[in-house]
């Protein structure tokens, strides 16, 4: 048998208010999306004035990032498994609109196991890194000492 840690609503929250501060701060009008190790939404949050297709895209990222533990633009960056060379190329034909291969999706690492993932759409890329990342340092903050939560945007397990 193998004890895990579950993400729970009381961190997503912690996590969305986060996000939310930095798309504000990096004036972004974003929405922001917490899923657990099974890819199923705890929360979500689309910013007032955010377009009408960011919870999705933002429910993707969230998905793909939690379920293949990595960072959604490791996929398709120059030499990556989605690009056109790479041998995941078309993976997110797969799962059509469940599957996000550009920046935006980070999972949520803590003591090395991933227990869930974040996405973010409605800024440009740096923007929704910055929130991305903001959410992660977080938990980090949130959760203390006794654990590690990865929060770089680079992120493969």
């Amino acid at each position: 048998m193998k004890s895990v840690l579950k993400l729970e609503l009381e961190e997503a929250k912690v996590m969305l208010e986060a996000a939310r501060i930095a798309a504000e701060e990096v004036k972004a009008l974003e929405s922001i999306c917490i899923v657990d190790d099974g890819g199923y939404v705890i929360a979500m949050e689309r910013m007032n004035g955010g377009r009408i297709t960011g919870p999705e895209i933002a429910i993707a990222k969230a998905f793909t990032a939690s379920g293949h533990k990595r960072s959604t633009h490791l996929f398709n960056q120059p030499g990556g498994p989605a690009s056109t060379t790479g041998e995941a190329f078309g993976i997110h034909a797969m799962l059509p609109g469940k599957f996000a291969i550009f920046v935006g999706g980070f999972p949520i690492v803590v003591n090395g196991e991933v227990v869930g993932g974040v996405g973010v759409s409605g800024g440009n890329g740096e923007q929704d890194t910055a929130v991305g990342t903001a959410a992660l340092k977080a938990l980090q903050n949130y959760l203390g000492n006794e654990y590690e939560v990865m929060t770089q945007a680079d992120i493969k397990k």
